[in-house]
């Protein structure tokens, strides 16, 4: 049976209900883990009180401000959960971020600034996050990240993200190049189109669940539960001969060859 009790589990990217960490955390605390919630800080305080409120009923043991751009504050928030913790077992990373005005028209007339944001906030961060958590794995550990196709493939509308995708899941091959030695494996997710507040910046976000819907083998999209479960598989014993990889959460889009939904005639 998957069992994260005795675990401590930091995650990364809760923004709203619709999350895919949200579902996440959801399924890591009914596997029993010890969560550390983080939120992305703003000056009025908002985003602090709806992912608090959110939470709550998961009763997270810590609850940090985490910006990824701000160096000193990924260490304090490193800092709190070794003394408060003393030991990481789990990180999730669900941060990601571009300009909209980069996700859309000509890729060739992409910004230098938002190329840089977006490869900082969605990819940079994975290293930065690992190597802080790093030191305090000293039982081993698991590390989750999410990707998504257009890493690897060409997406409408994802433009500059997709070259994101593509070095977050290089970085997890490094990564767990590095850290397998001390049994730290680190692993992604590739979900299928989900709608959520960093989704809803990609154009032509519904029209693209509608296609999955009507071309996956399962006929549907999934669900940031099923996301969740997967992640807590990969963050479980389970999976413990498993690193490096890209998992496809993605109720099989990825498999096919042809998009269309009429048959071949013969």
């Amino acid at each position: 049976m998957l069992n994260l009790t005795g675990k401590n589990a930091l995650v990364t990217g809760i923004a709203n209900n619709k999350s895919i960490a949200w579902g996440i955390a959801q399924q890591l605390h009914k596997a029993g883990a010890n969560l550390g919630i983080t939120y992305l800080p703003d000056e009025r305080g908002k985003m602090e009180k709806k992912v608090a409120e959110l939470v709550e009923p998961l009763q997270p043991s810590l609850f940090l401000p985490l910006n990824v751009q701000d160096d000193d504050q990924v260490q304090s928030t490193f800092n709190t959960v070794r003394d408060k913790w003393e030991r990481l077992d789990i990180l999730i990373h669900c941060l990601a971020f571009a300009s909209k005005d980069d996700l859309s028209g000509d890729f060739s007339k992409t910004s230098r600034s938002g190329f840089n944001t977006a490869l900082d906030i969605s990819a940079y961060s994975l290293i930065k996050l690992a190597g802080a958590a790093k030191p305090l794995m000293t039982d081993g550990g698991s590390i989750v990240t999410l990707t998504y196709l257009g890493g690897v493939k060409v997406i409408p509308n994802y433009n500059v993200m997709g070259i994101a995708k593509a070095a977050l899941e290089m970085n997890v091959r490094y990564l767990a190049s590095e850290m397998g030695a001390q049994n730290i494996r680190v692993n992604a997710i590739s979900a299928g189109p989900i709608r959520t507040l960093a989704s809803s910046a990609v154009g032509g976000i519904l029209d693209m669940i509608h296609h999955v819907e009507a071309v996956a083998p399962l006929k549907r999209t999934v669900t940031q539960i099923e996301v969740g479960n997967t992640a807590a598989f990969l963050c479980s014993d389970l999976s413990s001969g498993i690193t490096g990889q890209v998992i496809y959460v993605d109720a099989g889009y990825e498999i096919m060859g042809m998009t269309g939904t009429k048959p071949i005639a013969e």
